[in-house]
């Protein structure tokens, strides 16, 4: 792939793994352990064509609402998925990052997030993002709530950006969904404002590399005007 014209920050919404199970007669945690496999591949290819900011949707703060036999195997697989990884991401030199409620998290799971953001701390050719427990509406707000407790009444987009979660990462170029749905659900409304949408059919525990490379080359060919003519 010619690297010329790459996006610096994808954003992918992982949607579909459920579906995908119930196709196959499968349980949805089978879904959801197929799409942690594809998580890896996809990290895998974005060290490779260089990509250096790659944020995922996994946990949003609207599925609560789904069966607590589910979300109690999700925060379980996320864990042994971290402490999976963590070797290779560290060989690959991928450095972790987590933003939303963090704190509203289960305590086995914000004891492996604190491992992993150590663990990987000295990682410099990706930096992956993972938004749990996230909602686009939440972080505003709560950025807005500290910009009240600061006192701050001059306001302009940069300063508004510091409050943010992805306050230290730049707006994705690419935001990625998979899964056949047409819409943002609540991830990095702020952030997306000039984002180029790409929006598949493929249910995310098929999405390949290829597929994957295919969009990044689609992605080149877009001419990004940004408001101007």
């Amino acid at each position: 792939m010619n690297n010329g014209l790459l996006p610096v920050h994808v954003a992918i919404i992982m949607d579909g793994n459920g579906r995908w199970a119930q196709e196959r007669g499968l349980q949805r945690r089978e879904g959801h352990r197929a799409g942690v496999r594809v998580v890896k591949e996809i990290v895998e290819a974005s060290v490779e064509v260089g990509i250096k900011y790659l944020t995922l949707f996994a946990f949003s703060t609207e599925n609560w609402k789904r069966s607590k036999e589910e979300v109690d195997f999700l925060f379980t697989l996320f864990v042994e998925a971290i402490y999976e990884y963590i070797p290779e991401l560290r060989k690959n030199l991928v450095k972790l990052n987590f933003i939303g409620n963090i704190e509203k998290l289960p305590y086995p799971l914000r004891k492996t997030i604190d491992y992993a953001l150590n663990e990987t701390k000295n990682g410099k050719n990706l930096l992956l993002t993972i938004a749990i427990n996230y909602g686009g509406r939440l972080e505003i707000i709560e950025a807005v709530k500290n910009i009240c407790r600061n006192g701050l009444k001059d306001m302009d987009e940069e300063t508004f950006k510091q409050f943010l979660f992805t306050k230290d990462i730049p707006d994705p170029d690419i935001l990625i969904r998979t899964g056949g749905e047409m819409r943002i659900s609540n991830f990095l409304l702020y952030q997306i404002a000039y984002t180029e949408l790409f929006f598949t059919k493929t249910l995310f525990p098929d999405f390949t590399k290829e597929e994957y490379f295919r969009i990044l080359e689609e992605f080149k060919k877009r001419e990004r005007r940004f408001g101007s003519v």
